[in-house]
């Protein structure tokens, strides 16, 4: 993406004058793909926290709000560790899903394969605009959920912390770090857009089950002691959704 002055500034400086000037990097976008983000340094990670959580970037002291929507999606590198750096905790939690991407099925697969050895490809054209998905932000906030289904989602996060009053014991086994308050607000909001998605116009309790697991996912850091056994985190989400009692359907 080419860069692009997006401002200036005169300075006083021991009686002398410089003019600065602000240059658009990458970040500056609606969408911020970051491919293999586990490769970027702890420096560059750091940068894209504040991104991330204030939706803004500080050079030399200056803030420079990003434009909204403003949203990332990211990939990691399962496979090759080399050269790669942990995200740290907190820049973990900023994202609302962790999905894992398995092998496609075969009819997929030979979809993926056959547009790609094709001819040309046809040209992208744009759906829909930034200010439509703020107007999608906004009405999936407006859909009602019942506040028995805001505590289970509360009572699974809290479920989720090691060594607290009420922990179930395999909890506090095999997990070293639980999920914070993060969790069941993105259990909530994702559950919002679920119920949309498949024509409700209110959240029911097969939505927040269903989003459990990639909102849990990056969240709960399994202790050495499960990682030694071969526990999953996909085994400790499920024992969670099975402990934890849940309202009745809706």
């Amino acid at each position: 993406m080419p860069a692009d002055i997006t401002g200036t500034e005169i300075l006083q400086t021991d009686g002398a004058t410089r003019r600065l000037e602000f240059v658009r990097g990458p970040i500056f976008t609606n969408l911020l793909l970051a491919d293999e983000i586990n490769r970027t340094p702890p420096k560059t990670q750091a940068a894209l926290l504040e991104a991330m959580q204030e939706h803004q970037v500080t050079a030399a002291g200056h803030r420079h709000p990003l434009e909204e929507p403003f949203f990332v999606l990211a990939t990691q590198n399962p496979i090759e560790m080399e050269g790669t750096y942990p995200l740290p905790e907190a820049q973990l939690d900023r994202f609302i899903f962790n999905v894992v991407m398995d092998y496609l099925p075969e009819d997929d697969e030979v979809q993926v394969i056959t547009r790609t050895t094709g001819g040309v490809s046809t040209p992208i054209e744009a759906l829909f605009t930034g200010a439509d998905v703020v107007q999608i932000h906004s009405l999936v906030r407006q859909v009602p959920v019942a506040e028995e289904l805001v505590r289970y989602a509360v009572r699974l996060s809290a479920a989720s912390r090691p060594n607290r009053p009420g922990t179930p014991d395999f909890i506090s086994e095999s997990v070293s770090w639980g999920a914070g308050t993060r969790a069941p607000q993105c259990l909530i909001l994702g559950a919002k857009a679920r119920a949309l998605l498949q024509g409700r116009s209110h959240v029911a309790l097969d939505d927040i089950r269903a989003l459990a697991l990639p909102v849990f996912r990056h969240r709960l850091l399994l202790n050495y002691r499960a990682e030694a056994e071969g526990v999953r985190i996909e085994s400790v989400v499920q024992r969670l959704l099975d402990t934890v009692p849940a309202p009745a359907r809706t």
